[in-house]
């Protein structure tokens, strides 16, 4: 079975302010679109058209040498955007119960944190993404990834299951703040899902 572009929970504009309804419509129509149409061409006739998109790319190395680089790319492409639409949305808040102690396990706190997420952001040189990702025993850390790499690939410096990400490609944001990446990280934080993101980490 191909994969399909997942529905957003949410209106386009439902982010405004922080992040504009033309972007997240370009960014989910066209972007979004493209990698699942480009994983799907690389896997036609493979056998591996059914995997669970998360498992397919953990186990690249499983693939024939000549899919692996576009599998990556797009599949990667495809994984981390699924998890990005669904850990933001309207209202922001903070997070609570389990995951709250473990921020303040891992960081020292919410503030720590952000400031620590937002160097791993602001710091991505090119495109790529920022990881808070979830370890054995409840464990979290905080890591990037170029391009549409993850955390669940075996190559990466995260090793961890990502629970929140925030794309700093420049698609994600470039109508709206142009070459200004640190306001849209700031922005970023009053956009989070932290029910979500706490239903990430308990499972």
């Amino acid at each position: 079975m191909s994969y399909e572009l997942p529905a957003l929970p949410y209106a386009y504009d439902a982010l405004e302010p922080y992040i504009d309804a033309r972007t997240m419509e370009i960014h989910h129509t066209k972007h979004h679109q493209a990698y699942i149409n480009n994983v799907n061409a690389a896997l036609e006739g493979t056998g591996l058209e059914g995997l669970p998109v998360n498992e397919l790319i953990a186990r690249l190395d499983e693939l024939p040498a000549d899919k692996q680089t576009a599998v990556r790319n797009n599949g990667g492409g495809h994984a981390n955007h699924s998890l990005f639409w669904e850990i933001m949305g309207a209202g922001g808040g903070q997070p609570s119960g389990d995951l709250a102690a473990a921020i303040n396990d891992a960081f020292g706190g919410l503030d720590a944190f952000k400031d620590q997420f937002t160097k791993a952001a602001a710091t991505r040189f090119g495109s790529g993404w920022a990881w808070l990702c979830k370890h054995d025993g409840g464990k979290l850390s905080i890591c990037s990834t170029p391009n549409q790499d993850s955390p669940l690939m075996k190559d990466t410096p995260c090793n961890g299951v990502p629970i929140l990400g925030l794309d700093v490609w420049e698609h994600a944001y470039y109508l709206n703040y142009q070459n200004r990446r640190p306001d849209y990280i700031s922005a970023f934080f009053s956009v989070i899902n932290w029910e979500k993101v706490a239903e990430n980490y308990a499972g």
